[in-house]
Parts: structure tokens; sequence; C-alpha cells
């Protein structure tokens, strides 16, 4: 008898261990009895009917899928490589773990296969510069059509990213000759600059330089002339009626220049006028 009860007491215990279910916080559970849907399960600690009762969790947090790399013919003609990544989250709420498990078969497959099938409507009609330079548009369209064709399946996209989108190898290698080209002729036409700037800057110098000489010049000028001016005024002074001494004496002036020697009569004017200028009296002959 007490083996018997040892029996059911250990059955019990098995059946008890069998039922029990811990949801995390990150999960929400779907029970069902029988294979209909009985109730929602929250986190924490949950006992079923072992064999009758059955739990599904359904994780809530954010996913990624990759939605693989495949081959579009753009607009262009061109086939270009692309791959996408999709991040979405089933929503916590009943209705929506519920839609996630009931509305859909493995969600997570089929968000993939939209994915792609979406981006072959977006890029087929684009030319594959345009599809590299409007990434964000076709993220924005992926996300929209995403978003409307899930929402009766309980599930949130968060976000769209396209992780490339290349094109074939001999139209890569010829975009990159293009890209170089272009580099290079920036370089050229910034050299160019440069060089103009500088030529521009020795003009400068030059005309700076040529019109100091001017200015110097006319100072110069300016200065003789007004020296000029000035003996024409000392010699209106101090000569004002005896033209022809003066003209005797830059006549001296320039035979004494060049040492030339001659004689002078003792009473003539010009020994009087040098000897007034300079101070001296003619001395007085004697008498015979």
């Amino acid at each position: 008898m007490e083996k018997e009860m040892l029996y059911v007491i250990g059955g019990l215990i098995l059946i008890f261990a069998l039922g029990v279910k811990i949801i995390r916080p990150t999960q929400r559970g779907l029970i069902e009895r029988l294979g209909k849907y009985k109730s929602f399960a929250m986190p924490g600690f949950h006992w079923i009917i072992p064999f009758i009762d059955k739990m599904y969790m359904v994780n809530t947090t954010e996913q990624m899928v990759d939605a693989q790399a495949q081959e579009i013919i753009t607009n262009d003609n061109l086939n270009a490589s692309v791959d996408a990544q999709v991040y979405f989250r089933v929503i916590s709420d009943e209705a929506s773990v519920k839609a996630s498990q009931y509305n859909v078969n493995r969600y997570e497959w089929q968000i993939v296969n939209l994915a792609r099938t979406t981006l072959r409507n977006i890029i087929g009609t684009l030319t594959l510069k345009s599809a590299n330079s409007e990434r964000g548009k076709i993220n924005a369209e992926l996300h929209k059509t995403l978003l409307e064709e899930t929402k009766t399946w309980g599930i949130d996209v968060i976000r769209t990213e396209l992780k490339q989108i290349d094109p074939p190898a001999d139209v890569q290698e010829t975009m990159n000759k293009v890209v170089k080209a272009e580099n290079e002729k920036i370089a050229a036409i910034d050299y160019a600059t440069a060089r103009e700037t500088v030529a521009d800057g020795e003009k400068r110098a030059r005309i700076k330089e040529a019109e100091g000489s001017k200015r110097a010049q006319i100072l110069k000028a300016e200065g003789e002339a007004e020296a000029i001016k000035m003996v024409n005024q000392a010699a209106e002074e101090y000569f004002v009626g005896n033209a022809q001494i003066l003209r005797k004496l830059e006549a001296v002036e320039v035979a004494m220049s060049a040492n030339t020697k001659f004689v002078v009569p003792a009473g003539s004017d010009l020994v009087n006028v040098i000897s007034e200028m300079a101070g001296i009296v003619p001395l007085k002959t004697k008498e015979k």
C-alpha cells in the first residue's frame, strides 16, 4: 500500500513538473487546450495541464532579418547586387501576439520574401546612379510597403536598411575611373586657380613697385624744381640789375671746374665781384 502511494505521489510530482512553464519578460505565451486557443500568458510562473494544454512562447524583442543579396535589373539595364536588412518586433499585446501566430505562417521568412520582392519593384524603376544617390528614398518606400503589408500580422516594422547596391565588376571599374578623372580635374582646376592667384599677386606687387618708383621720381623732380626756384629767388634778390656780373661768375665757375688758368686784370669788374663775394678788398698798387 505504501508502495502504491509512493507511485501516486511520484506521478503527481512528475505531472506537476511537466506542467510548469516560466515566461521571461521578453516573451509572451499563448496557451492552447486540445488545439483551441485558451488564454494569454504574461511573464512569470504558469502551470498547464500536461498533454492537454500546450504553451507557445513568442519573442517580443526587436529582431533583424537579412533580405539576402539578389541581382536586380535597374532601369538602365544593369545588374545590381542589392541587399537589405529589416528590423521588426512582435507587438506585445494579446491580439498582436495571436495575429503573429495565427494570421501568418513563419513571419520571419515571410518578411524576407516580401522585402526582396519590394526591392525589385522599387529599384527596377531607377537607374543605377539614382538608386545609389537615393538610398533614403528606397529605405522609406521599403519601410512603408512592409508596414502596410504586415499590419494584420501583429508586427511592427521598425526600420529598413540597404546594405549594398553594387554594380557589375566592369561597371564598377568604369565608375572608379570616372571618379578618378573627376578628382584629377578638380585638382587641376585648384592648381590653376592657385597659380592665377600667385600671378595676380606678383602683378600687383610690380604695379605697386612701379607706382613707388614713379612717386619717388616725382618727389625728386619736385625737389629739384624747388631748389631751382630758390636759386632763382636768390639770384633775383642779390643780383638784380647785375645780370652781366652773374654771367661772368658762371663763366668763371665753368673755367675753374676745368682747372683752366687765366689772368684777370686787377682793376676788372670780375675781380671786384669775386673780392666782394669773398669779403676781400683788392690791394692798392704802389705809386711809382
